[in-house]
C-alpha cells in the first residue's frame, strides 16, 4: 500500500473537497434525450485559451482540441488559409514556444505532430501489468449500476431510488461478484470498509492514492473524464439543482466511486505498479503548459478561423443588391436565429420584394413552463441558462376531449410496455411480427404520418394580467427591433424537426426552447400581440400596431422545410386572402430550400427526397441540423439581405439606433450569443474529439435509462453529436471553426457590456468566440479580445480586410 503523501498530511480536508467540486465543473453537463440541447464541451475550460486547454485535456484524457494537421495543410494548399492568416495567427499567439516566423510555422504544418496521450490511470497501469482489461471492467461495472440508478422510467425492473449516488453504488458493489471473478480479490469487502459518504471517500482515497494537493486538479478531472457521459449526466443533475437554488452531490459521488476502484486496484497491484503510479502522481502535480505541438496546432486553428473571417469580410464588402422599397410590407415573417432558418428566409425573400424576414431567438421571449395537451408533465420551453417566469398549457377544444386523449395515451404506453416486458417480448415478436411487415415497409419508404405537433392552442395559466402582458409585448417587440411599419400579416415561426426512430431527435429541435419545438412560444406570443387590451395599451409605450395587423404563429419543419400556419388560433375572414398568399409563398420557399439542402444530403437527388427522409426510420441523416454554423450576425437585415450565407450564420435582427440604453444589445450578447457558442462548440468538439465529446455511431446506439445512448449492449454513456451528424461518410460536413460574432453597434457600448459580464468577456478574451463590429457602411472592423483591441486595424498581423 502506498504511503500517505507528506504534503497531503497537512492539507486541509476542505482543499480536497474544493478540488473535487472544481473537477465537477471542469466537465460539461449532459442533458437527457427528451430535451437534449447543445452544450459547450469546453464549458469548464473557458478561462483558458486553446493551447492551455489542449495541455489540460491531453493530460487528463488524451483528447485533442484541433483536427489533424493534414486538414490545415489542405486549406493552406487551396488558399483558404493565406500567408496573411498564418502571420496574423502567429502574431496573436502569446505562447513563448511559438515558431519564430512564417517559414517555421509552414514547415511545422507539414509534419503530422504528436497526438496527445493521457497520463495512465491506476486501472490502465494494472492492465498493462497483468494483461487484464481493468479499465474495461471498471467501465462495465460502473455503467451497469449507473444505468439502473439514473433510470428515468425506461427500465421495467428498477433499482431502489432515493439514496445518494455513492450510497446506492456501495449497496450494489458489495453484492457484485464480477470484480472478484475477474481477479480483484476482496473487492466487496474493500467497498464495505470504505467511508460511508462520497465526500469522506474522496478524502480517504486521495490519501490512499498518494495524491498531493497540487495533483488533485487534473487527477480528479481525469477520473471524471474516464466516466464519459455518466459523469456528465451527474453534472447535469448538479446544473439543474443549482438552477433551482439547490444542490446535488451526484457528480462528486461519481468521482468517489471511481477513486474507490482505483484504491482497490492499487492495493492489489502495488508491488508491480506502485513506482509507475508515483510517477503519474508527480506528473499530475506538474504545472500545465502546452507543448510545442499544441502551440502550433492552436495557431493553425486560429489561422483557419482568420481565413473564414476574411471570406466573411469580403461578403460584407460587396454591397447587397438594393431592393425596391415597399410602402408597406406584404408580410413580415419572424424566424428563429437558427442557421437553418437562413436558407428558408433567403428563399422566402426572393419570392417578392414585399416580404420582410426577421431573426429572433426561437423562444420569442416567452419564458414558459408548458404542460402539453393530455400530459401531466411540465416542459421548460426556454434557454437552459434561465428559469421559467410564466406557465402555460394546451387546452382541449371541448369538454372531455383531454381526458379521452389521456386515456388513449395511457393505453398506448401500457401496450408498449407489454411488448417490451421480459415475459412477453419474445412471444410477442413470434406471434405478431408478420403483422408489422406492412408498417415497416411504409416507414422505410417514408410513407408514415406527419409527426409535427398538433396540440390545441396554448394559453397562459394562470392568465397574465394586463400590465404583465404589456410589459412582455413591449419587451419582445423592442428586442425584435419591430416597433413600427407593421404588415397586415406578421408570421411568428418557431421551428422543429419531424424525424422517426432517432434517439437524438430533440437535438434537432429548437435549442432556445430547451430542446422542444418552438410553436408553443410562437402561438403564445401571437395571442399576446393580438390581445385587444395589449393593442390599446402599447401606444402609451411608444408602439402602435395598426388595427388591421394580424399576428399568426407557425412552425417551420427544418427537416422538410414545410411551414404549418396556425391560422385557426385567431380566425379573421378579412385576412383570408393575405393568409392564402402567405401559404403559397411558404410552399414555394420550402421547395427552393429543399432543393438547396438536397445538394448536401447523401443519397438525395432533389427536393422530393428531402421530405421522405423525415419519416424514414432507417435514415441516419434526415438533415444536417446546425452543422456548418460559423458566424453570429446581429444587425439590421438589410446588411445581409441577398447574401447567400450557406446556412452557416445565426441571423439576429438588431438596430442599435432603436435600442435606448443598449438593454437589447446586452441581452443579445449575454443570452443568444452564449447559446450560439454552446451550439458551435458542441459541433466543434464532436468533430475534433469524437471519442470524448461525440455521440458515437448511430448504427450501434441503444437508449439507456431514457437519458442517453450507449454503443452496443453497454458501456459508457455517449455525449455529444453522433458521428453521422458531422460527417457524411467521406469527409466532415462541419468545419470546426470557433464562432465569429459580428455586431452592428457602437464599440463603447459593447465594451461596457462585456465589462459587466466577465464570463462572457472571457469567451472572447480566450478566443472561444471572435468578436467584430460593422461600421456605418456595413464593413467589418477590428477584433476584440485576446490582447487585441477595437478599431480599424492595419497590417497582416491584425487586418481582416478582404
Amino acid at each position: 500500500m502506498m504511503q500517505h503523501h507528506p504534503e497531503l498530511a497537512t492539507a486541509a480536508h476542505d482543499a480536497v473537497i474544493t478540488a473535487a467540486k472544481a473537477a465537477a465543473r471542469a466537465i460539461p453537463p449532459l442533458f437527457p434525450l427528451h430535451a437534449s440541447v447543445a452544450v459547450n464541451p469546453y464549458l469548464g475550460q473557458t478561462g483558458d485559451n486553446l493551447g492551455l486547454t489542449a495541455a489540460r485535456l491531453g493530460r487528463v484524457a488524451g483528447t485533442p482540441v484541433t483536427l489533424p494537421r493534414d486538414w490545415y495543410q489542405g486549406r493552406i494548399a487551396d488558399g483558404r488559409i493565406s500567408d496573411a492568416d498564418l502571420v496574423g495567427a502567429l502574431a496573436a499567439s502569446a505562447d513563448t514556444g511559438r515558431p519564430a516566423d512564417l517559414a517555421a510555422l509552414k514547415a511545422a504544418a507539414l509534419h503530422p505532430g504528436a497526438r496527445p496521450c493521457a497520463l495512465p490511470s491506476v486501472a490502465q497501469l494494472a492492465a498493462d501489468s497483468t494483461g487484464i482489461d481493468w479499465p474495461g471492467l471498471v467501465t462495465d461495472r460502473i455503467s451497469t449500476w449507473a444505468a439502473g440508478h439514473f433510470d428515468q422510467g425506461q427500465a421495467l425492473w428498477t433499482t431502489p431510488q432515493g439514496s445518494a449516488a455513492y450510497a446506492a453504488w456501495r449497496n450494489f458493489a458489495v453484492h457484485d461478484l464480477t470484480p472478484e471473478i475477474a481477479g480483484l480479490r476482496g473487492f466487496a469487502a474493500h467497498v464495505a470498509a470504505a467511508p460511508a459518504t462520497g465526500a469522506q471517500a474522496i478524502v480517504w482515497a486521495t490519501a490512499r492514492l498518494g495524491l498531493s494537493e497540487a495533483a488533485l486538479e487534473t487527477a480528479f478531472h481525469a477520473a471524471l473524464m474516464a466516466l464519459g457521459g455518466w459523469g456528465q449526466y451527474a453534472r447535469y443533475l448538479l446544473w439543474q439543482a443549482e438552477l433551482a437554488g439547490g444542490a446535488n452531490s451526484s457528480v462528486t459521488d461519481m468521482l468517489a466511486i471511481r477513486l474507490v476502484w482505483d484504491v482497490a486496484l492499487l492495493d492489489q497491484h502495488q508491488d508491480k505498479i506502485g513506482a509507475d503510479w508515483a510517477i503519474t502522481c508527480a506528473a499530475h502535480a506538474a504545472p500545465l503548459a502546452p507543448s510545442a505541438t499544441q502551440i502550433i496546432d492552436a495557431i493553425l486553428q486560429e489561422a483557419a478561423e482568420r481565413g473564414a473571417q476574411r471570406a466573411m469580410a469580403a461578403a460584407f464588402a460587396t454591397p447587397a443588391p438594393a431592393a425596391a422599397a415597399a410602402a408597406r410590407p406584404a408580410v413580415q415573417a419572424a424566424f428563429c436565429i437558427d442557421v437553418r432558418s437562413e436558407v428558408f428566409r433567403r428563399a422566402l425573400e426572393a419570392l417578392d420584394p414585399g416580404i420582410q424576414t426577421i431573426g429572433f431567438a426561437g423562444f420569442f421571449g416567452i419564458f414558459t413552463a408548458h404542460r402539453p395537451y393530455a400530459s401531466d408533465l411540465s416542459e421548460a420551453r426556454l434557454p437552459v441558462l434561465l428559469n421559467p417566469t410564466v406557465q402555460s398549457c394546451a387546452v382541449a377544444p371541448f369538454a372531455g376531449a383531454e381526458q379521452a386523449a389521456q386515456i388513449a395515451a395511457r393505453a398506448r404506453r401500457a401496450w408498449g410496455r407489454f411488448k417490451l416486458a421480459a415475459v412477453s417480448s419474445f412471444a410477442f415478436v413470434e406471434a405478431t411480427g408478420p403483422i408489422y411487415a406492412g408498417k415497416l415497409i411504409s416507414a422505410a419508404l417514408g410513407l408514415g404520418p406527419s409527426l409535427l405537433p398538433q396540440d390545441p392552442a396554448p394559453q397562459f395559466f394562470p392568465a397574465l394580467d394586463l400590465p404583465a402582458k404589456l410589459a412582455a409585448a413591449e419587451m419582445v417587440l423592442r428586442a425584435m427591433s419591430l416597433t413600427d411599419g407593421f404588415a397586415r400579416i406578421v408570421l411568428l415561426a418557431g421551428h422543429g424537426a419531424q424525424v422517426t426512430n432517432n434517439p437524438h431527435a430533440s437535438g434537432l429541435q429548437c435549442g432556445a426552447c430547451g430542446g422542444y419545438s418552438g410553436e408553443v412560444n410562437a402561438r403564445l406570443l401571437a395571442s399576446l400581440l393580438n390581445d385587444t387590451g395589449v393593442r390599446q395599451g402599447l401606444p402609451g409605450r411608444g408602439i402602435t400596431i395598426p388595427d388591421d395587423t394580424l399576428f399568426v404563429a407557425g412552425l417551420h419543419d427544418t427537416t422538410t422545410d414545410a411551414v404549418v400556419v396556425y391560422a385557426a388560433d385567431h380566425p379573421s375572414p378579412a385576412h383570408g386572402p393575405d393568409l392564402a398568399g402567405l401559404t403559397r409563398w411558404l410552399a414555394d420557399a420550402g421547395l427552393i430550400a429543399r432543393g438547396e439542402r438536397s445538394q448536401r444530403l447523401p443519397r438525395a437527388t432533389g427536393a422530393a427526397d428531402v421530405a421522405r427522409r423525415a419519416r424514414n426510420w432507417a435514415e441516419v441523416r434526415p438533415e444536417w441540423g446546425l452543422a456548418g454554423a460559423s458566424s453570429f450576425i446581429a444587425a439590421p437585415r438589410h446588411r445581409t439581405a441577398g447574401q447567400d450565407l450557406g446556412g452557416r450564420a445565426f441571423l439576429h435582427s438588431y438596430d442599435w439606433r432603436q435600442d435606448s440604453g443598449f438593454g437589447v444589445l446586452e441581452l443579445i450578447l449575454t443570452a443568444p450569443v452564449v447559446v450560439a457558442s454552446w451550439i458551435s462548440l458542441q459541433y466543434y468538439g464532436s468533430a475534433v474529439a469524437p471519442a470524448a465529446y461525440g455521440g458515437g455511431n448511430k448504427l450501434l446506439h441503444n437508449v439507456t435509462g431514457g437519458i442517453g445512448v450507449v454503443e452496443g449492449n453497454g458501456g459508457l454513456l455517449r455525449a455529444g453529436l453522433p458521428w453521422q451528424s458531422v460527417h457524411d461518410g467521406d469527409h466532415l460536413m462541419h468545419e470546426p471553426l470557433r464562432l465569429s460574432v459580428i455586431v452592428e453597434a457602437p464599440q463603447d457600448a459593447i465594451n461596457a457590456i462585456l465589462g459587466r459580464h466577465p464570463g462572457v468577456k472571457a469567451l472572447f478574451d480566450n478566443r472561444w468566440l471572435h468578436l467584430f463590429t460593422l461600421d456605418d457602411a456595413g464593413q467589418m472592423q477590428g477584433r476584440y479580445g485576446g490582447g487585441l483591441h477595437w478599431g480599424p486595424v492595419t497590417g497582416a498581423s491584425r487586418d481582416i480586410a478582404a
